[in-house]
């Protein structure tokens, strides 16, 4: 809720309470802006804790040839490690690779010494691990026809916490705020400004503002339809993604394991000290669903090549302790394949003050937000200062008002 409800006028009003919403938040923070934050729900409710939970390049969109994204992604995760290792952390992840898979032992060692490149770690150009060396260490996991392994590092998040964090960094500046579980019902514009309504059960606020973003990810097609305050065609192709939860005891894994089915699927199994993630899926959506949830094909999906590739064991639903879903906001392109649509971001602008930003990668949302924010700010002829969003959070106790 608002510190303050008299407060009704904006320089920037941001709806969507993701992690994109909140870096941009975090972005016009620290340069001074004032902004608010809404969201129709909590902060970080939706996709942004439906994630893979990873900060990554993106290994397989090497085969795409999305350098520059994948590099992007990894200088991101980088600064992220290094800002924020309270919230990620480093792991191996292994892909093994058999005598049937769609992708051949040398081309996974390449793709590993190319994504090793691009993210800096000259000394781990090549990583592999050999069938006998897998069965000592992942003894469930099935080794007829297997060739071995690569080896490659990438990261682990909290994701749904850092989205939380990067806006509590935001609220350091006492001009901006956040709004939640407030839903904006309509919107009209007047002379240079636009009016918000806004609404959270019977209460109504009107709010108004000079620039207005919106980052609401899988919901901004049937949003600004909706509010039809300006001309929006379609742009969004969605996909459902899909995990599961497994007990710890259902596998012996020293690390992340990288599955790559028959069908072009990657799917990760991450280790925590409790549990085990498995995930993801990729089920193409007309529109979002009103409840986000994993299907009960998806799950057997799961699970059959759980079994598939771990066949010196079974995985059954007996050892499922939970499941989640998220939508990928991706943005339609020439091809309706979802495997091969890109995940680079794009930014619209629908009217003179009015921002969309659609796609990308939770790993690079301080780029998007960057990207946003920057147009924002010399439009208001201030100097961006793209160095501000790279600093680690401020702890409280460096906090004057409260010191």
């Amino acid at each position: 809720m608002m510190k303050n409800n008299n407060d009704s006028h904006w320089s920037v009003i941001i709806v969507g309470g993701g992690i994109v919403g909140a870096g941009i938040f975090r972005d016009l923070s620290k340069h001074g802006v004032k902004t608010l934050l809404i969201d129709k729900n909590k902060i970080s409710s939706q996709t942004s804790k439906s994630s893979s939970k990873m900060l990554h390049g993106g290994i397989r969109y090497l085969e795409n040839f999305d350098l520059g994204l994948v590099k992007e992604a990894l200088t991101e995760r980088n600064l992220w490690l290094k800002i924020t290792p309270h919230l990620c952390y480093k792991e191996n992840f292994l892909i093994p690779v058999y005598s049937n898979s769609n992708r051949p032992l040398w081309m996974i060692l390449v793709g590993i010494g190319i994504y090793h490149y691009l993210s800096g770690q000259i000394s781990k150009l090549l990583s592999f691990k050999s069938r006998s060396e897998l069965k000592k260490s992942f003894p469930e996991l099935r080794t007829s026809d297997l060739r071995g392994a690569g080896l490659y590092e990438d990261a682990v998040v909290d994701d749904e916490q850092l989205t939380i964090e990067v806006v509590e960094d935001a609220l350091h500046n006492k001009s901006c705020d956040v709004l939640e579980n407030h839903a904006l019902k309509s919107l009209v514009k007047k002379g240079d400004r636009y009016f918000l309504t806004v609404y959270s059960g019977e209460q109504k606020l009107e709010l108004s503002c000079d620039e207005l973003v919106f980052a609401t990810g899988p919901f901004t097609d049937y949003l600004l339809q909706n509010l039809n305050c300006f001309p929006w065609t379609s742009k969004l192709l969605l996909s459902k993604g899909s995990h599961i939860w497994i007990d710890k005891k259902s596998l012996t894994l020293p690390n992340p394991v990288v599955l790559t089915p028959n069908d072009g699927r990657v799917i990760f199994v991450i280790p925590y000290p409790d549990k085990i993630l498995v995930g993801t899926t990729e089920v193409k959506l007309d529109g979002p669903p009103k409840e986000i949830k994993p299907s009960e094909e998806e799950i057997d999906y799961l699970i059959s090549n759980l079994n598939e590739f771990f066949s010196n064991t079974t995985i059954t639903r007996d050892q499922l302790i939970g499941s989640y879903a998220g939508i990928r906001p991706l943005v339609k392109e020439g091809s309706s394949d979802l495997g091969n649509t890109s995940r680079e971001h794009h930014i619209y602008q629908p009217d003179r003050n009015v921002y969309v930003i659609l796609g990308g990668k939770y790993t690079t949302f301080r780029v998007m937000a960057s990207d946003v924010a920057s147009k924002i700010i010399r439009k208001m002829k201030r100097p961006y200062m793209p160095h501000l969003s790279m600093e680690p959070f401020k702890s409280e106790k460096k906090d004057p008002e409260v010191l």
